[in-house]
């Protein structure tokens, strides 16, 4: 695919418009067109709930929140990105409303993957690869969609990983009862997924929770409102555990995982949010395909990914299983420890 030249001073948009951990994945493709570009500039579309994450990366210059963008009359959608001059996007993320509104705002390089239909009369440039089977990591897939500014190959796992130290964070006001934690040495657990991975067991966190306290460990349980209905009941009753749901704000939840001697999760954006940070992320995982660790495994130096068996009979023919409850809470204990 040829369609590369120089693109210092130009305007690129990329939009990811799916959940935290995707768009965290994401992030580093414009750190890579930073590199080969420094003066281009990046907006980036996104959920408004995400904003807060895409904010902290350095590589991006501008944010559109697409929820804002579509409350406005469809008339008025396309002159609202033609305003903008963006000169190129990257759709990472197909949409189909969001692909025809900038087709209409005449926007000259509309670069979307070839295995959405409604690309055909969306995007101008259509890279065609897939993602489903790939052996590569989910950050390493995204730069497939740069190949027309150049790239020829893809970074390493390594590679990749280099660029989470462009995401900073800013000090935060907690909310009074958990001001104190930041003295402490604590755990960050983060039970639920809302429905985008396998789940460990609530009683393994639980479990856990009580092991860590034994060692000296304050607990903290993260999660939405709705989740910590879920398992509230189920938080150990002790001064050393704590339940923040449904109390934090994004902003607040990055410096407590920025603070925190580790986090444990199943696949989900805070555990990938650890990573970033340079937290001690503790994955926990299906060795399944498409749902592994080899594929959506926390970036980080300090991320691991943890699984109950990696040649599970069950999950190498792609049935269903749910092995990862069989993860023992030693195992991770362990590696927190570790």
């Amino acid at each position: 695919m040829k369609e590369s030249k120089n693109w210092n001073g130009k305007h690129i948009a990329i939009s990811r418009v799916d959940s935290i951990g995707d768009v965290l994945l994401t992030l580093p493709v414009t750190a890579w067109l930073k590199e080969q570009f420094p003066t281009c500039r990046i907006t980036f579309f996104c959920k408004n709930y995400t904003a807060p994450i895409v904010k902290y990366y350095t590589a991006i210059d501008d944010i559109v929140k697409v929820d804002d963008l579509f409350t406005l009359p469809k008339s008025e959608q396309a002159d609202a990105i033609e305003s903008l001059n963006i000169d190129a996007v990257v759709h990472v993320f197909p949409k189909k409303e969001l692909a025809k509104v900038f087709k209409k705002a005449k926007v000259p390089m509309r670069i979307g993957t070839s295995h959405r239909i409604f690309h055909l009369n969306t995007c101008n440039v259509r890279p065609n690869f897939t993602r489903k089977n790939s052996p590569l990591h989910e950050s390493q897939l995204n730069f497939e969609l740069l190949r027309p500014f150049g790239l020829s190959e893809i970074p390493t796992f390594e590679q990749v990983n280099a660029y989470t130290s462009q995401f900073v964070s800013e000090k935060q006001e907690l909310p009074e009862d958990f001001q104190g934690l930041l003295e402490k040495k604590y755990i960050i657990l983060h039970p639920k997924s809302q429905g985008s991975a396998r789940e460990w067991p609530m009683e393994k966190y639980t479990k856990l929770a009580k092991e860590l306290i034994v060692k000296g460990y304050d607990v903290v349980f993260t999660g939405t409102e709705g989740e910590g209905k879920l398992f509230r009941k189920e938080i150990p009753k002790d001064v050393m555990c704590h339940d923040s749901t449904g109390k934090l704000s994004i902003d607040q939840l990055i410096w407590l995982i920025k603070n925190a001697s580790g986090l444990v999760a199943c696949s989900t954006g805070p555990l990938h949010i650890a990573g970033f940070l340079n937290t001690k992320a503790i994955g926990l995982f299906s060795p399944r395909i498409p749902i592994h660790p080899g594929r959506w495994r926390p970036l980080g130096k300090q991320s691991v990914a943890l699984v109950f068996d990696e040649d599970c009979p069950k999950c190498k023919a792609k049935k269903e299983c749910n092995c990862i409850s069989d993860i023992s809470v030693e195992k991770v204990v362990k590696e927190i420890l570790n």
